[in-house]
């Protein structure tokens, strides 16, 4: 098993890459170098205790996405948040220049509204392979902001420099959200397709005894069961639907709900049991809410 390594400062990355020390001990900007490109790095994952924005430049060749081939030749942004587990490969791929990682405490942002909003940019929680790919525009865009940010800790700190750096960090992070709509946007034929497989799923898991033995799906289940991450699962329905993947979950248990309670005899608890809840009184709530009567009223008025 490969060594876990905690790294909790914006100074441990600069020291673990062989840099000087960050000019500003809560955000950094690296370049990516041929020199820190061919560097060795530890084989060893590593947990991160900061955000991490990360542009590699250059052609990243084709991707497929289920019956769709994408060439991706204008560059590739991964994210992470504080807690989440970085594994290095080598890398021999050829050195191309342009290539940068932010990185930045939440301390930065602690008492700023970023603070209060960054959960809401799901691409977080993004995998790899769920990567943002942007065109020469796109890239302009980012670049831009980077640079303000370099340069605003790069000269004498004053009152004013940690809210300019957190402002561009605001502009960057809604700057890539509207990017990955327009990535959803111009995958449409495969998002419809992948909307098809999940309500497939969810019909599939009703129609089998998973229900009963593990319960109700969850966002996590279908997310891997159809290789992608719960966030991003849940964005690409909300992109292309309108509702999100827990709202279709709830969808599809009331539709199988309804269905049963006029096509069987069933106690309400029978039902209850055979659709994954634990508890019928949760069940029947939850019917309450999405059809304003019990499961009971429905029968006798049906």
């Amino acid at each position: 098993m490969d060594e876990l390594i905690k790294v909790e400062t914006i100074s441990q990355v600069h020291e673990m890459i062989g840099l000087d020390k960050p000019k500003h001990p809560l955000v950094s900007v690296i370049r990516t170098t041929e020199q820190l490109h061919n560097q060795d790095v530890p084989n060893a994952s590593m947990v991160l205790g900061f955000y991490m924005i990360s542009f590699k430049a250059g052609n990243c060749g084709e991707l497929r996405y289920g019956r769709n081939r994408y060439d991706f030749q204008e560059g590739t942004i991964l994210f992470t948040k504080p807690g989440q587990v970085l594994t290095i490969q080598p890398n021999d791929d050829e050195f191309v220049d342009g290539g940068w990682t932010l990185i930045f405490h939440p301390d930065l942002i602690r008492k700023s509204e970023l603070s209060q909003v960054i959960d809401g940019y799901s691409f977080f929680s993004y995998e790899v392979h769920e990567a943002l790919h942007l065109s020469d525009d796109e890239k302009s865009s980012l670049h831009d902001l980077v640079k303000n940010i370099e340069h605003e800790y790069s000269q004498n700190i004053d009152r004013h420099t940690q809210k300019l750096i957190v402002v561009n960090i605001s502009l960057l992070l809604d700057y890539c959200t509207r990017f990955y709509d327009r990535q959803f946007y111009v995958r449409t034929n495969m998002n419809t397709d992948l909307v098809s497989r999940f309500e497939t799923l969810l019909t599939d898991y009703f129609a089998s005894p998973k229900a009963l033995e593990e319960g109700l799906p969850s966002v996590k289940y279908c997310g891997e069961q159809m290789n992608m991450s719960p966030s991003y699962l849940s964005d690409l329905l909300k992109k292309e639907t309108g509702r999100t993947a827990q709202q279709h979950i709830q969808d599809m248990v009331i539709h199988q709900a309804k269905n049963r309670l006029l096509a069987s005899q069933d106690q309400v608890s029978q039902i209850a049991y055979g659709l994954g809840f634990e508890y019928p009184q949760h069940f029947s709530k939850m019917f309450k809410k999405h059809t304003g009567m019990s499961p009971a009223e429905y029968r006798r008025i049906h």
